[in-house]
């Protein structure tokens, strides 16, 4: 089997998250530069098999597509056509700051850590893929 990416897309930073390679364990990977994001990914995926890019979706409470969005849609055109052999799948990332903040909290560290926001998109892209896992069944 090959390993499912999760990407929690930003702009000026993208949390990214990975399963093993029997896509039973999900885990932060790294938090990437929006801008070394695509040559991050190619690199990655010479090196290590993956099946499905997961992507997370911002959705608004009333379920409308969030303004972020705007931002996501020509970076997965661009992915798409970059990498063509890894289909993309998305999913609704409604409170997943919210809840790797909470994670965090209940991990035990310290308010400096808290502040690091790139931790805090890497454990939402986790959540991300979690969310894709759990959905699979």
């Amino acid at each position: 089997m090959a390993r499912l990416l999760a990407i929690d897309y930003g702009t000026k930073r993208t949390g990214i998250a990975i399963t093993d390679e029997l896509q039973i364990i999900a885990s932060g990977l790294t938090t990437v530069d929006t801008k070394d994001l695509l040559p991050f990914l190619k690199d990655y995926t010479s090196k290590e098999k993956v099946e499905l890019f997961i992507i997370g979706e911002p959705r608004q409470m009333n379920n409308e597509v969030s303004e972020s969005e705007a931002y996501i849609l020509p970076f997965i055109e661009k992915l798409s056509k970059r990498i063509p052999t890894i289909p993309i799948a998305r999913v609704d990332e409604r409170f997943t700051s919210k809840m790797a903040f909470q994670t965090m909290i209940d991990s035990g560290l310290s308010k400096g850590q808290r502040r690091n926001k790139a931790l805090v998109d890497e454990i939402s892209a986790t959540i991300i893929l979690q969310s894709y896992m759990a959905s699979r069944g």
